[in-house]
């Protein structure tokens, strides 16, 4: 198994790599270019943002070889019990149909209801193949929770769609959503190998690791592409596919929980910009409206520079997949314990970490007068 993590990771980087540098000369060509024309964008230069397909490609690549060569070797029967063979092509095919309406949506922009329609019928197809969230292991509580079709096909429509529009809501900043993404793909990998999920959803968690390190270097701070639509939407509807994959079959009462827990902050983001918006704007309409409350704007406005409010929030998704494989590994308590650790450590540190924030901040405005006098 292992070295099948090592091939999938390696051959996923190395592909993104080598093609992130040919997406910023097509996104030029093509007009898939960001251009900073209100306050809610970070840059203020024009900014290519195509580099989703070089993550596409590369973990397609990585991904099927695996495939390939592990059927060979007798580790995975796709066409067995599970019938991964249709499950996989209805993932493939999730990912043509969202990928070609977020390519419009990077090229020209289209209305974010248009863009939620290519989601549904994305997250529709994958259902439709069998990937489904079936049953529900509630902790504390005995038995295991089997649903009917139509929960089942319900509950998976929104964790699906939701899943792919936390990882797009949350890419405001240079290598936000790509670090994320990777750190929340290494904690379910772990949760994974201990929990002996099926082989070929640790295949697609490391490809998929792999694939968006590969173009991190060209994302982090300061960015010289951004993901774009295509990527982030790519990027959320392969985790909400793959931790399907990888708990379905589990016995475990935690595990359920693992996935929500692992990508608590970028659902706790897009939770909370939809409850800001209704608000705000008085009406359902006012979701599809984007705003300047979320967790990045907020930490930037006290002070951070990018690569500081960054760096923060790769931190709290580093809490959140250590406090689930934790959970999984050990009980609630030592987790719990290991989470009041953590606050009782931010606590005692945070106004004073904020205070020399201001004081900078102040310090900037000054300089800022003086040279304008």
């Amino acid at each position: 198994m292992w070295g099948d993590i090592a091939i999938a990771f390696l051959l996923a980087f190395i592909t993104s790599f080598v093609l992130t540098p040919h997406t910023i000369k097509i996104a030029r060509k093509i007009g898939a270019v960001d251009v900073p024309k209100d306050e809610r964008r970070m840059h203020n230069k024009p900014m290519p943002k195509f580099g989703g397909p070089a993550i596409i490609v590369g973990f397609l690549i990585s991904t099927i070889y695996l495939i390939i060569t592990s059927s060979i070797e007798g580790n995975i029967n796709i066409f067995g019990q599970e019938n991964y063979a249709l499950k996989l092509l209805g993932f493939l095919g999730g990912i043509m149909v969202l990928s070609t309406f977020c390519f419009f949506d990077d090229i020209k922009g289209i209305h974010p209801l248009t863009k939620l329609t290519g989601q549904v019928i994305a997250a529709t197809i994958v259902i439709a193949c069998g990937i489904r969230i079936e049953n529900l292991n509630i902790p504390f509580f005995e038995g295991n929770i089997v649903l009917n079709n139509i929960v089942s096909i319900v509950i998976t429509l929104f964790w699906v769609v939701g899943i792919t529009n936390a990882i797009n809501l949350i890419d405001g900043l240079d290598g936000l959503s790509s670090g994320i993404a990777i750190i929340s793909c290494i904690s379910l990998l772990i949760i994974f190998a201990l929990n002996q999920s099926p082989l070929i959803a640790i295949i697609i968690i490391t490809a998929l690791a792999g694939a968006i390190s590969g173009f991190l270097p060209f994302n982090y701070n300061p960015a010289k592409t951004f993901i774009g639509d295509i990527g982030s939407n790519f990027i959320g509807f392969a985790l909400s596919i793959v931790s399907i994959l990888g708990i379905a079959k589990t016995a475990t009462a935690f595990v359920v929980v693992l996935p929500i827990i692992v990508l608590g902050l970028p659902i706790f983001d897009t939770l909370t910009a939809i409850v800001r918006r209704i608000v705000k704007g008085k009406s359902i309409k006012a979701v599809f409206q984007a705003d300047k409350g979320h967790l990045h704007h907020k930490l930037i406005a006290k002070g951070f520079s990018q690569k500081e409010a960054v760096l923060f929030l790769y931190g709290i998704c580093v809490v959140c997949g250590m406090f689930a494989i934790i959970l999984f590994e050990s009980d609630i308590w030592k987790a719990l314990s290991f989470a009041l650790m953590v606050i009782a450590v931010i606590f005692i540190g945070y106004k004073e970490f904020f205070r020399l924030k201001e004081e900078r901040v102040e310090e900037e405005k000054e300089q800022n007068k003086k040279t304008e006098m």
